[in-house]
């Protein structure tokens, strides 16, 4: 999350990140935290189902609150937050980043965007950075959400000749993911023992066949809870054998 003050939002026309000498100075964290706790859960739940979902996917990389530089005057400015979450596809495997360097990652910007709106970027989310995710990054799929504000939820999808292009929500209110192959939708629920008050909501990914993608604890949770299941059927099974079984005048631990 960013105040409008603290951007300066005005691409290079041509982004120099062919440099043969790129700046080696730059910075990753500016120490600032997200608007609130609940943003900062809504950030990592993202990435981290997204994560689970692009596990077959080596080539691919997701961040979130992270710098992403694409020119040599921004870095040297040093006035521009990265997105809150967003997804690169077709990239480098297993290599550590601190950020997302354009001019070291082959000319590769993000291929999703999603942006956690709050009062006081709502706006610079809605207008110069979408303007720069469209214009400059050329990314394909951008979207807007605020915690607090289910109704806030937007998104669109980067058409080549007319730009983005907003996207039609499905019956559940879901909107679709083309990059990832995934919904996009509201789900209320507890999260890190944060509470679900007025009209707070939590953005997840959802699977082309309308399952929730879980998070990895809640996947080891359900799996529990399947064993669990299938214990006390096995126990009900038994039980009822055992029943029969003395019947018919059978001693069940005789057999």
């Amino acid at each position: 999350m960013v105040s409008e003050t603290a951007l300066n939002l005005q691409p290079d026309t041509q982004p120099n990140w062919e440099n043969p000498i790129p700046p080696s100075d730059l910075i990753f964290d500016d120490g600032e935290p997200l608007e609130s706790n609940r943003h900062r859960i809504a950030m990592n739940v993202l990435i981290r189902s997204a994560q689970q979902t692009l596990v077959p996917r080596p080539d691919s990389f997701v961040g979130g609150n992270m710098f992403v530089y694409y020119s040599r005057q921004q870095a040297m400015n040093r006035d521009f937050r990265g997105p809150d979450f967003f997804a690169v596809l077709g990239v480098e495997p297993d290599r550590e980043r601190q950020g997302w360097v354009v001019w070291e990652e082959s000319g590769r910007y993000p291929d999703v965007i999603i942006e956690l709106l709050s009062p006081s970027t709502a706006a610079v989310d809605r207008g110069a950075k979408k303007n720069l995710y469209e214009q400059t990054f050329r990314t394909p799929d951008y979207f807007v959400f605020d915690p607090f504000e289910p109704d806030s939820f937007a998104g669109w999808r980067l058409d080549l000749t007319h730009g983005y292009q907003p996207l039609t929500p499905n019956e559940q209110g879901w909107l679709w993911c083309e990059t990832l192959g995934l919904w996009l939708g509201t789900w209320e629920g507890v999260i890190d023992r944060e509470p679900m008050t007025g009209s707070c909501s939590w953005l997840r990914f959802y699977t082309p066949e309308g399952d929730l993608v879980l998070l990895p604890e809640e996947a080891a949770q359900q799996q529990a809870e399947q064993e669990k299941q299938r214990a006390e059927q096995e126990k009900q099974r038994a039980d009822r054998l055992a029943e029969k079984l003395r019947e018919l005048g059978i001693d069940p631990s005789a057999v």
